[in-house]
């Protein structure tokens, strides 16, 4: 009789002990969903997507160890950490900078470019660095003006600046008129436009200051610059109904790095590719 009374008794605080189990059990999933809900959604992380042309030094090029380099990339680079963005470099056809930026598929140009003839284009950051578009012949040449460039090749970057100014009724387009072929011939990248210079394949390039002092430095002595086309600024380039607040952060870190001294140290970084801090224009 008492290992009966034993034996129920074990039972029932078996059952007991089962139904205290799960009720725990119940309550902690509760408590887990609770605490899932009332927690706070993680915030995704800003990224910085600036397209650029990666065969445009001392901005943007492929660097001897293939990687990506050059000016604007290291202040693309500096922006991005000091406001907390992830940094996505996207080499990109120039020709199709507008649709992928339209698309979302970069968010930027940043890369040596002019904005001069393009403000109603794109939300421009504030401009950081003073341009000229210029001409650049042989140094035997016998080439010593933008007039004797007549009955001349001249080759240029297509879609660039320097393609605007030439075109441009109020620009350069009547010198451009007296060219070859009344017009100026057209590549993909400065690249090969300096190499078909160099080979004699064509007179003239005409292109960015800071791509002819970069050339100019490379090959001391072979090159030399005719006076300027035009005279520019170079800014970032947002989608035109862009991230406002990204424009006013980029304006707003460049002017930091300016004050800070670290502008100097990139300009002197490349200085030996033409790069000045003479030219840096964004100080206010």
């Amino acid at each position: 009789m008492k290992k009966m009374k034993a034996l129920v008794v074990a039972a029932a605080a078996l059952s007991l002990s089962a139904l205290l189990l799960a009720g725990c059990s119940g309550g902690t999933a509760a408590d887990d969903k609770k605490a899932e809900d009332k927690a706070p959604a993680q915030e995704e992380k800003t990224t910085l997507i600036v397209g650029l042309d990666n065969a445009y030094p001392p901005y943007g090029f492929v660097g001897d160890d293939g990687n990506l380099t050059g000016f604007d990339i290291d202040l693309a680079t500096e922006v991005a950490e000091r406001n907390g963005w992830d940094l996505k470099l996207e080499a990109i056809d120039w020709d199709a900078k507008d649709a992928l930026l339209n698309q979302g598929t970069i968010n930027c140009i940043w890369n040596g470019f002019t904005m001069e003839g393009r403000e109603g284009k794109y939300a421009f950051s504030k401009p950081y660095m003073h341009n000229e578009q210029v001409v650049v012949v042989k140094a035997d040449s016998g080439i010593d003006s933008l007039e004797a460039l007549a009955g001349k090749n001249v080759m240029t970057q297509v879609d660039s600046a320097a393609l605007d100014v030439l075109e441009d009724e109020e620009g350069q387009k009547a010198l451009a008129d007296t060219f070859a072929g009344g017009a100026a011939q057209t590549i993909g990248d400065y690249n090969n436009a300096f190499m078909q210079l160099e080979s004699g394949a064509v007179d003239a390039v005409a292109c960015d200051l800071s791509i002819a002092d970069y050339q100019m430095a490379a090959k001391p002595g072979v090159f030399v610059k005719l006076e300027p086309l035009s005279t520019e600024n170079y800014a970032v380039g947002f989608a035109k109904d862009g991230d406002a607040a990204m424009v006013d952060a980029v304006n707003k870190t460049l002017k930091e790095m300016y004050d800070d001294g670290t502008i100097a140290e990139l300009c002197e970084k490349w200085g030996e590719y033409g790069i000045t801090i003479d030219n840096w224009v964004l100080v206010d």
